[in-house]
């Protein structure tokens, strides 16, 4: 029997390689070869470099549309789309000194577009330029994007919210798969870290057609870094030091690839103290450690492209309850404190036929959350075991014409195994099935979609009724229709047009549906209502960009109505001498933007002028604002890019002015904030000493070590302001 699987086994990859290769040479604008410039083909995650003559070449490559990257330090990235990869190619390309990065492959939405040619506006930011922000945390470089904040709890825990929306309403993808980790609960954050992420796509606004439930608001698609060029051995290390927790982050990674097989190991190690606010005190219990391991292994030819990543997080998390009490630099966290361990598993595969192409995505997550109050016996456990799929198949084009059929869903269990309930033991199944195509002519292309979905929820019964944590059996089934539609069009050379329609929904979660006791960290009584509807909303998106050598400029504007908007009011009663708090529905509104500009004036290459500025607004129909929506905030840049000889290259020094304004339309538990404006310095480049190279930068965040309270910090009903004066060095070299 070994024998026939040995033989069946070869002969499918016999049938499996092709011979599709595309060669070349890369040149600067005087003809120059650049050695060294790296290849990346989008479709089938293979990768070359440029030798000493400037030529490339790229083998096995499949059948049919083929993006290639080309990438090197100090010019302009380049996209050059294959329509019909056949045979043996050649592709020269010329790269420019670069002013912007012009163009970037979207993979959040369909069909792989240049963020030019796409019908959606999608925000991309690297993580190493948020780590150049000096920002400690990878939720803390997410909110410096516009249109992007985060409810926070000291420096640990941060929950994403885009444009006024966050928790389940926001939907988070990492290696290609959702993330599902409790996100109702205040108090759990995100739970990914930032080592093995190469970038972030963030979708703003309603993504149901494309990832079902809890997509409402919007998505942050987290793209793992990619595997080494192929036949190379590379590893890196890097290591930052944050001044005011006394903290450390250490990395390490190492990656191998032949011409088919890759494969990569990191390791990641974050510490910190409390914090310290600007009087000199530091929050007690606001400590933490993270440990993070990630590991992938992938197998590529021209038929077919496979990639399993596994990563294990793990988080021992204080939780400040006495404000500033206790001052110690430990960074062994104190009770009370959350312990959550994430162990996620991702399969990514994609077959290529002669005119399509077929993705099948698996994945599964287990988040075990653990609340230790004042002993090692955790009172609250919860386990989360979630199964995700999304199969989509790229039908052959027709013509101009784009289309994409697709199933998505997933199978996910809550087991509590701790003494206290939370949420009650509980069963959901999700399955959705959808269609979207684009048709493209000139400069235009017009983008619509539809999908159905069904959520069923079953939970346990627990307690004893009419007691405190008593959660009666539900059996609820929610289902969804939605739509989408958007144009995009040229006005003229560099000036792009885009205008989104679409509908959205989120299934109300466990907690809205069955809470009944008191709310860990907010004090108040919370009783969830079983008859709570879906919530459904119409978002409408118009966005208009240029961009030029020297200058570019974005001004977004959307208009969001949900139906049945969830959330907790006061309902005036108390129970033991906590405020009791409803979960009700009311249609809402939320509408706003973002302008962004960029100015990199000629001949002055070296300076960069960049600023911008975000708002939203959150209404209920009958009067009233939404709780926690963000306050406006205004980001004023100067960045100076600088050479010093041969041992400081790629340089720059940034001034940053940061001023978020007052917010005073409050609803429910929030508390009016006030403005304030923060003054931030960066420096860094790549240091080359003898044979050594290593890149360096230096932060100094609230230099004028301004004392604020963040509108949507959980610390500030109880008056505690974020943390003062910081300076972030960090180092990293590859070998």
């Amino acid at each position: 029997m070994k024998r026939y699987l040995l033989v069946l086994f070869l002969g499918l990859t016999t049938f499996l390689q092709a011979q599709n290769t595309i060669t070349g040479k890369v040149t600067d604008t005087k003809n120059n070869p650049l050695i060294g410039v790296v290849v990346y083909a989008t479709e089938a995650h293979k990768s070359a470099k440029t030798n000493e003559n400037g030529i490339y070449t790229l083998t096995e490559l499949p059948n049919g549309e083929e993006t290639l990257v080309f990438s090197y330090v100090g010019f302009a990235v380049q996209n050059k789309k294959i329509q019909k990869v056949q045979n043996t190619q050649t592709l020269d390309i010329v790269m420019d000194e670069k002013a912007f990065q012009m163009d970037e492959v979207i993979v959040s939405t369909p069909f792989s577009k240049l963020q030019s040619q796409n019908v959606m506006k999608v925000d991309r930011e690297s993580v190493k330029s948020m780590q150049e922000k000096g920002s400690a945390t990878l939720i803390e470089g997410l909110a410096t994007i516009p249109g992007v904040s985060q409810v926070s709890t000291g420096t640990s825990i941060g929950k994403p919210v885009i444009r006024g929306l966050s928790g389940n309403r926001v939907l988070v993808y990492t290696q290609g798969i959702r993330l599902e980790n409790q996100q109702f609960g205040d108090e759990h954050g995100l739970g990914l870290n930032d080592a093995g992420v190469e970038n972030v796509e963030v979708i703003k606004g309603p993504a149901s057609l494309l990832y079902g439930s809890d997509a409402l608001g919007g998505v942050l698609f987290f793209n793992p870094e990619k595997f080494a060029l192929a036949n190379t051995f590379q590893g890196d290390f890097g290591q930052r030091m944050f001044s005011n927790t006394l903290g450390s982050n250490t990395t390490l990674g190492l990656k191998a690839s032949t011409d088919n097989w890759k494969y990569l190991i990191r390791g990641a190690y974050t510490t910190q103290s409390d914090y310290k606010i600007p009087d000199g005190d530091r929050v007690t219990n606001t400590r933490f450690q993270e440990m993070d391991f990630k590991a992938g292994i992938g197998y590529s030819n021209a038929k077919f492209s496979s990639v399993f990543r596994y990563n294990y997080n793990n988080l021992d998390l204080g939780i400040p309850e006495d404000g500033i009490a206790d001052q110690t630099t430990t960074k062994k966290t104190a009770f009370p404190k959350q312990g959550v361990s994430n162990n996620l598993f991702s399969l990514n595969n994609t077959l290529f036929f002669s005119n399509s192409k077929l993705d099948v995505n698996l994945g599964f997550i287990q988040n075990d959350r653990s609340e230790f109050e004042d002993s090692d016996v955790a009172v609250l456990h919860m386990v989360l075991n979630t199964f995700d799929y999304n199969v989509k198949y790229y039908l052959p084009k027709i013509g101009k014409v784009e289309a994409i059929v697709g199933v998505q869903g997933m199978s996910q269990n809550n087991k509590n195994l701790g003494e206290e309930y939370l949420i009650p033991n509980a069963t959901t199944n999700d399955f959705g099935i959808f269609a979207t195509g684009i048709y493209g002519w000139g400069s235009n292309s017009v983008q619509a979609g539809i999908r159905f979905d069904n959520r069923h929820l079953v939970s346990d019964e627990h307690g004893i009724a009419a007691e405190e944590g008593y959660f009666e059996s539900l059996d609820k089934k929610y289902d969804s229709f939605n739509a989408s539609l958007g144009y995009k069009t040229d006005f003229a050379k560099d000036l792009t047009f885009r205008l989104n329609a679409a509908t959205g929904f989120r299934a109300p979660n466990l907690a809205e549906l069955s809470s009944n006791g008191v709310h860990e960290g907010t004090f108040r009584y919370e009783i969830g209502n079983s008859n709570l509807k879906t919530e459904q909303n119409l978002q409408t998106d118009l966005d208009l960009e240029y961009k030029s050598t020297h200058f570019e400029f974005s001004v977004s504007g959307f208009y969001n109505h949900i139906n049945d908007y969830i959330y907790s009011s006061p309902s005036g009663v108390e129970i033991d001498g906590f405020k009791v708090y409803d979960y009700i529905q009311n249609n809402a509104s939320l509408y706003g933007g973002e302008a962004a500009l960029h100015i990199h004036p000629h001949p002055l290459d070296w300076l960069h002028i960049e600023t911008s500025f975000e708002t939203v607004t959150g209404k209920l129909q009958d009067g009233g604002y939404l709780p926690q929506i963000p306050a406006n905030n205004w980001d004023n840049t100067i960045k100076t890019d600088f050479k010093i000889g041969k041992w400081l290259e790629d340089s720059f020094a940034t001034l940053n002015v940061s001023t978020t304004l007052s917010q005073k339309k409050i609803s429910g538990f929030d508390i009016p904030s006030d403005g304030y404006t923060l003054l931030n310095m960066g420096f860094g480049g790549k240091v080359n000493l003898g044979k050594t190279t290593f890149d360096v930068n230096l932060n100094g965040n609230n230099l004028l070590n301004k004392t604020y309270i963040p509108h949507l910090s959980r610390l500030a009903t109880s008056g505690i302001p974020n943390l003062g004066r910081n300076f972030v060095l960090g180092v990293a070299f590859k070998f």
